[in-house]
């Protein structure tokens, strides 16, 4: 199979050659993930995602949404108050920070060519607030307080940035070559919030943006956003999300990729590795993760299942050894 031809068959649960194989990595510090307006951190991340293209050659393309992380309104000023969360507002359609995502994803498109699927990484409206808060303020605690004060204004705030968002998906289908989006949620991580506070708060904002994706492509891959053991979900809050693809923290959430499948009504399924430094993906043999691979497939089958790992995974990992990975999913579908 052709690689496009292998993540169709994945999408629609379909017998493939081998499964498919998705890792990616950042290309900027977190403190630069909002830099978008300076030239030099906006450079690095498009020269690093097209040579991550041209080194690792990957069954299918997720684009790096580094130097977007921080909608506008949450990066004009340090936001303290519950009053600084109501001023929160839209930028509109013509704002600087969808245009030069169009730019640059346009860019990336052409560089990878049409024969690989290719997905945008966009965050649900909330975790654009929480990512600046924690990535650049580095304030961990201060999302759950302001979200614990006026829950309703934080919905609120959602609102406004789904907007922009709404604006960015329908130009990114309408002007580049993207094939789906990476859509990433999670939930609120306190535990004041249980799920009917979910479904009052957060689920319709991640709905919202799911509809407005959904008129475009059924080829959308959802990614429940946990890691390091320290950020959890419970994923049967998000079993009727809908979503063609499925990625999770299999190793914070305890859920393996044969259970989630289940969960997810037969969905297809992506991840399996830790992507926690120190873990097995980065120091065991390559006969350890060999091992591993098979274990995985064995349980979960290769029938609308892919190997990943449960979130981004560091810069410092060889390309060598996802082609590895690669190469043991080809010899395990060889082997069959």
């Amino acid at each position: 199979m052709n690689k496009r031809e292998r993540f169709e068959a994945f999408l629609n649960n379909q017998p493939v050659d081998r499964v498919p194989v998705g890792f990616w990595h950042h290309f900027v510090s977190f403190h630069d993930h909002y830099g978008y307006k300076e030239p030099e951190i906006y450079n690095a991340v498009v020269t690093g995602q097209k040579k991550f293209i041209d080194e690792v050659d990957p069954d299918f393309l997720k684009i790096m949404s580094d130097a977007f992380f921080g909608h506008p309104s949450v990066c004009r000023k340090l936001i303290t108050t519950v009053d600084d969360i109501a001023g929160i507002r839209s930028v509109g359609p013509d704002h600087e920070w969808i245009d030069r995502q169009i730019e640059y994803v346009k860019d990336v498109c052409a560089h990878a060519g049409k024969d690989i699927y290719k997905l945008y990484n966009i965050f649900s409206p909330l975790q654009y607030i929480r990512l600046r808060f924690e990535e650049y303020d580095e304030d961990y605690k201060k999302f759950t307080r302001l979200f614990r004060e006026n829950p309703e204004v934080m919905e609120r705030a959602g609102w406004e940035i789904a907007k922009d968002i709404n604006v960015l998906v329908d130009r990114l289908f309408a002007e580049t070559d993207i094939d789906g989006i990476y859509y990433s949620v999670q939930s609120v991580q306190d535990p004041t919030f249980d799920h009917a506070m979910h479904k009052k708060y957060v689920e319709p904002l991640d709905l919202e943006i799911l509809k407005t994706i959904n008129r475009h492509s059924d080829k959308n891959m959802i990614h429940i956003c946990g890691y390091h053991g320290l950020y959890t979900n419970d994923l049967t809050w998000y079993k009727d999300y809908p979503a063609q693809i499925f990625n999770w923290a299999v190793h914070s959430e305890h859920v393996s990729l044969s259970e989630g499948k289940k969960l997810f009504g037969g969905k297809p399924v992506l991840g399996g590795f830790d992507n926690t430094p120190g873990t097995l993906l980065y120091s065991g043999t390559d006969e350890e993760i060999r091992r591993e691979v098979e274990s995985i497939l064995d349980e979960a089958g290769t029938v609308g299942v892919g190997i990943g790992s449960d979130c981004t995974v560091d810069m410092d990992l060889p390309v060598s050894r996802m082609e590895f990975i690669r190469r043991v999913a080809q010899e395990y579908g060889a082997g069959r």
